[in-house]
């Protein structure tokens, strides 16, 4: 989805579970060193505990429980500056947030959309699970029901926030919210949908990365963890 050129490696952070909150300071500092060039194109994989999401257009009327019930679920909520409407992110969710220079890769936002949800469909098919991408109603699905999420924010050509592909999370959360904002459809999970044994979530995310830096043209990927991550994280 990109031009030819020199060789490109696309940094993948693996960090575990990651609190919200934290995951997006570390985003905001990272989108800041990529703009003045001090890091390289990079992509954070990770999952959340239990949070709901709203994006920029406060969307609050698509949760369906009072924010004072949600202590209770042991969930968090926060409000955020991508785009879309309101999600729930939480642990055997894979999330991958690329922090990239559109300019560098040659896409434009609607072609950077398309492939995120390139990446999810490619990895759903390892597993026999026939997904597409929703068209006008963002994300990836498996017939009616949701797999996969996607919500960006581009700031002067640089990305933050990304997908979220539901491996096997607990599919009672989604029940609190109008999930993405649309209205009777389903959320569904990759172990739902696969009539095959899934892999340990590790791997499925690894495969997720790879699918991504093939999906934008990256000669290869770089796996570094959380200890290697560390000064960048906890600065």
């Amino acid at each position: 989805m990109s031009g030819g050129g020199a060789r490109r490696v696309l940094e993948a952070w693996k960090l575990g579970v990651v609190k919200y909150g934290d995951a997006l300071k570390l985003q905001e500092r990272l989108v800041a060193e990529r703009k003045a060039g001090r890091v390289q194109d990079l992509v954070l994989s990770l999952q959340h505990p239990p949070t709901y999401t709203i994006g920029k257009r406060r969307t609050d009327h698509n949760l369906l429980v009072p924010e004072s019930s949600l202590e209770g679920l042991g969930a968090e909520l926060h409000r955020t500056e991508r785009g879309g409407d309101i999600t729930f992110h939480g642990p055997r969710q894979a999330v991958l947030y690329p922090i990239l220079s559109l300019r560098d890769i040659g896409l434009g936002a609607r072609r950077y959309v398309e492939g995120l949800e390139a990446a999810m469909v490619e990895v759903a098919s390892m597993y026999g699970v026939k997904a597409r991408p929703g068209g006008a109603c963002t994300g990836v699905w498996v017939g009616d029901r949701k797999i996969g999420a996607i919500g960006v924010r581009i700031s002067s050509g640089f990305t933050c926030h990304g997908l979220a592909f539901n491996i096997d999370p607990d599919l009672g959360y989604f029940k609190h919210i109008v999930p993405c904002g649309i209205a009777n459809k389903e959320v569904t999970s990759l172990r739902r949908e696969a009539a095959v044994e899934l892999p340990p979530d590790e791997v499925i995310h690894d495969q997720l990365v790879q699918s991504l830096a093939t999906t934008f043209r990256f000669s290869d990927f770089q796996v570094k963890d959380d200890s290697e991550c560390a000064e960048m994280i906890h600065s």
